[in-house]
């Protein structure tokens, strides 16, 4: 494709129509560290093409090649059959191709009617207002999704701003759309909408699309082929009516063991089991000053997962910060087996309450320090690793080496900085101080959150030997598919509130979908 003369709207390729993609033997490396080993791809035209691995499998590395954000070493890649050198993302927009990112690129400052037009690259100086906003109102049309063109980002909730990451790069009609797990900040439903119109788009005929996801679901219900990477090469390549979950799964693990979240068969809570965890009317301000959590109840059981779902910024995370001590109340009561709980530490221990938070390194860890100090945060001035107010550092040693070699923490060392861990491996190494000994209440806020399937399947299994040997999990997750694997009871956080509550045995997706959007509910008080 050698025509790449501009087209009316901003700086589009005169071509039209969904090209072909190949890469042939594509490697990147970082100094001595081959991210993208000879990775030779091809994506047909017109077909949803998903890419599946674990993280640092190299998916990133390959579509910031293709969109121009990076420069491979060696091999090539073709458009329509052509060899192209694609230096910068200019290059790649000429050609066809758009990107939408995992994080928002939009600014927030600005309408979504200059957000769309910002996306071009080319804004005239003097715009004539009228005439645009014709033309957006005439491509919103075409679209499923409605957003007010006046509506600044800031004040839209994040499926919003997803959607209109995928309407700035709808509207430059690409040939080519790359998506980066759009579905990350979304319900369901919005999640369904967007991937159904994608392929909507795909089957006319006007686009191709690569989207990397690691939702299973998302694949086998919306792709038409599927390229699986791991550490850094292409090892399996298939129709998505050929495959299932399992055979994905395998093939992204490769020899290892690998399971597709198989619920196990659990004993219910029994109705008499006492209540470890109660939360009663807590409020609590966000970072902007506005109130986060609006008088917020929920209780969670002895031996009960308790799962709380919602859209990211619904307050889950002023939730976790409240309860574990990082955020000021405002107002009500937390107990722990029918005591007052405030987050001292002196609490922490005698309550046996345990948490794991959301980013680990900055939330539960020195960055610093050793992970045989990090391992003793919770309780080095205790016996044994404390005497008579001297601390026994070979104490502390030998236990780290014990909790490594159990949790399988790959480090150089009890010695090594944690900081230059991985992020599953400091995520075991927290685990193992965590949940030593025993347990009333486990609070895990996004536990798995960018992790590699092996870890997920681990942490899993620890966050289950929780509630199996008695103690109360509170679990919130802006992942669905790992509240229903893992829960007992679900409940929707929404603007702040729990809107609603369901048993996650039989909990149908499309409902906690509906109340995960929100906005229109009383909020529920929590049972005894």
């Amino acid at each position: 494709m050698s025509a790449t003369s501009p087209h009316a709207i901003g700086g589009l390729p005169s071509g039209t129509g969904a090209l072909a993609l190949d890469t042939y033997e594509l490697t990147k490396r970082f100094g001595a560290f081959t991210a993208m080993d000879r990775v030779t791809m091809r994506v047909e035209p017109g077909t949803v093409h998903a890419l599946l691995g674990e993280n640092g499998a190299g998916k990133s590395t390959l579509v910031k090649c293709v969109a121009g954000f990076q420069r491979a070493e060696e091999g090539s890649i073709l458009i329509d059959g052509r060899e192209q050198d694609i230096a910068n993302p200019i290059v790649a927009r000429a050609l066809g191709i758009g990107m939408v990112y995992q994080h928002f690129t939009l600014a927030p400052g600005m309408t979504v009617a200059e957000n769309l037009l910002l996306a071009g690259g080319k804004t005239p100086a003097l715009i004539d207002w009228k005439t645009k906003r014709a033309e957006l109102k005439d491509f919103l049309a075409t679209t499923p999704f409605s957003l007010d063109l006046d509506v600044r980002p800031s004040e839209l909730a994040a499926g919003e701003k997803q959607k209109l990451e995928l309407l700035k790069q709808l509207y430059l009609k690409p040939r080519l759309l790359i998506l980066d797990e759009p579905t990350s900040v979304l319900t369901p439903q919005e999640a369904d909408e967007v991937l159904g119109h994608v392929r909507e788009f795909a089957r006319s005929g006007l686009c191709t699309v690569l989207i990397i996801t690691h939702k299973f679901r998302e694949v086998m219900a919306y792709a038409d082929s599927v390229t699986v990477l791991r550490r850094g090469k292409a090892v399996h390549h298939c129709r998505v009516v050929d495959t299932s979950p399992a055979q994905l799964a395998q093939a992204m693990m490769g020899g290892e063991q690998a399971t597709t979240s198989t619920p196990v068969a659990r004993k219910p809570v029994p109705a008499n089991a006492p209540v470890a965890l109660k939360v009663e009317g807590l409020k609590a301000q966000g970072d902007r000053g506005t109130l986060a959590l609006h008088d917020l109840s929920l209780s969670v059981r002895a031996g009960e997962i308790l799962g709380v779902a919602g859209v990211s910024g619904n307050g889950q995370r002023e939730l976790v910060e409240a309860l574990v001590g990082q955020r000021p109340r405002l107002a009500g009561k937390v107990t722990v087996m029918g005591q007052a709980y405030g987050a001292h530490r002196a609490e922490n221990r005698k309550l046996k309450v345990r948490s794991l938070p959301e980013e680990p390194l900055r939330n539960a860890c020195v960055g610093d320090l050793s992970v045989a100090e990090n391992m003793a945060l919770r309780d080095f001035d205790q016996p044994p690793l404390s005497r008579g107010g001297v601390l026994s550092f070979p104490y502390w040693r030998s236990r780290a080496r014990d909790w490594i070699a159990e949790y399988g923490v790959k480090t150089q060392g009890e010695g090594a900085p944690i900081r230059s861990l991985s992020g599953g491996n400091v995520q075991r190494a927290v685990l193992a101080r965590e949940l030593a000994g025993d347990i009333n209440v486990l609070i895990a806020a996004n536990p798995v959150f960018g992790l590699d399937f092996a870890a997920v399947a681990e942490i899993h299994s620890r966050i289950v030997q929780v509630r199996e040997k008695g103690g109360a999990v509170l679990l919130i997750s802006e992942d669905l598919d790992e509240l229903l694997e893992l829960a007992d009871r679900i409940v929707v956080m929404s603007e702040g509130q729990i809107v609603f509550e369901t048993p996650a045995a039989g909990a149908e997706r499309h409902v906690i979908g509906a109340h995960m959007g929100g906005g229109h509910h009383e909020p529920l008080k929590a049972a005894a």
